[in-house]
């Protein structure tokens, strides 16, 4: 069977231009536990590192698992947008809706 998951890691990373090892300090691990899971399948991560891994990667974890998923959806877009828009400070925040608000006068 295929590696699929780490196929598709690969691939993300890849698209972001992030090495084996930016990826592996964005999720708090080591460069051949993230070359482990792309290239052999072996490792299986667990919930926490996918959560991680999915994070870093700007994608939502069931993306990374469903293997009959070759794109991200509009909603698990969505979902990634209200991620990093929650993990930011009120002021931020308020100057994005700020944006938002201006735009939709258009």
């Amino acid at each position: 069977m295929a590696n699929l998951l780490g196929a598709k890691i690969k691939e993300l990373r890849k698209k972001k231009g992030l090495t084996l090892e930016q990826l592996a300090e964005k999720t708090g691990s080591g460069k051949s536990y993230i070359w482990e899971i792309e290239n052999k399948g072996v490792k299986r991560p667990s919930a926490e590192k996918l959560t991680l891994i999915a994070k870093a990667l700007d994608v939502t974890t069931e993306f990374l698992v469903d293997n009959s998923q070759a794109e991200i959806t509009e909603d698990q877009e969505k979902e990634v947008f209200f991620r990093k828009l929650g993990g930011l400070d009120k002021g931020d925040r308020d100057k994005i809706m700020d944006m938002i608000d201006a735009w939709s006068k258009k």
